[in-house]
C-alpha cells in the first residue's frame, strides 16, 4: 500500500507540475531583462518535466526492487543468482519504458488535434511496447527458473506482474481517454 501511495503521490506531483501556471511567482532576472540569451520558458518547463519524470521513474524502480526483495525472501546464495538477473531485467525494462514515456508525451502533444490516423499510430505503438515488455518478462522468468527453479521463478513472476499492474493502473488512469476532450 505504501508503494501505491508513493506512485500516486509522484503522479500527482507530475500532473501538478504540468497544470501549474508557469513561473508566475518568479521575477525576471537581470540577464533576461538585458536581452541575454536564456532558454525559453517552454524549454525550461519541458526540461523540468523531464527531470520530474526521471526522478519519479528512479524512485519507482527503487521501491519496486525493495518490494521484490522483501517478498522474494532469498538465501544469500539464491540472492547472488537472482539480483544480477533482476538488475539486467530492470535495465532493459527502463529502456522499454523510455518508449512508453515517448508514446505518452506524443499522445499529450496530439490529444487536442487527434486524428484517426494518429490515434491508430499511437495505439499500434502502445501494443508494440506491451508485446516487447511481455517478451522481456517471459525471458526473465526463464532465466530465473533456470537459475533458481520453478517455485522461485513463479514467485518472481507473480510479484513482478502485480507491481507492473499497479504501475500501469496509476499511469493509465492519469491519462484522459482519447476522443473525450471537453
Amino acid at each position: 500500500m505504501k508503494f501505491l501511495n508513493c506512485v500516486l503521490l509522484m503522479m500527482l506531483l507530475v500532473l501538478a507540475t504540468l497544470l501549474a501556471p508557469p513561473g508566475q511567482a518568479q521575477t525576471k532576472s537581470p540577464q533576461a531583462e538585458s536581452g541575454a540569451t536564456t532558454p525559453s520558458e517552454a524549454d525550461t518547463q519541458k526540461k523540468n518535466i523531464q527531470e520530474y519524470i526521471d526522478l519519479m521513474r528512479k524512485d519507482v524502480r527503487q521501491q519496486k526492487a525493495e518490494i521484490m526483495g522483501s517478498i522474494m525472501v532469498l538465501s544469500a546464495a539464491d540472492a547472488a543468482k537472482f539480483w544480477p538477473i533482476y538488475s539486467d531485467y530492470d535495465a532493459q525494462l527502463a529502456k522499454l519504458n523510455d518508449q512508453r514515456v515517448g508514446i505518452i508525451m506524443e499522445y499529450a502533444r496530439s490529444y487536442n488535434d487527434m486524428t484517426d490516423a494518429k490515434a491508430d499510430e499511437l495505439a499500434q505503438k502502445a501494443m508494440a511496447y506491451q508485446k516487447q515488455r511481455a517478451e522481456l518478462f517471459a525471458q526473465t522468468y526463464d532465466k530465473v527458473k533456470q537459475a533458481l527453479g520453478g517455485i522461485t521463478a513463479a514467485r518472481f513472476a507473480m510479484v513482478e506482474h502485480q507491481l507492473l499492474l499497479i504501475i500501469d493502473l496509476q499511469v493509465d488512469s492519469a491519462l484522459p481517454i482519447v476522443g473525450q476532450a471537453s
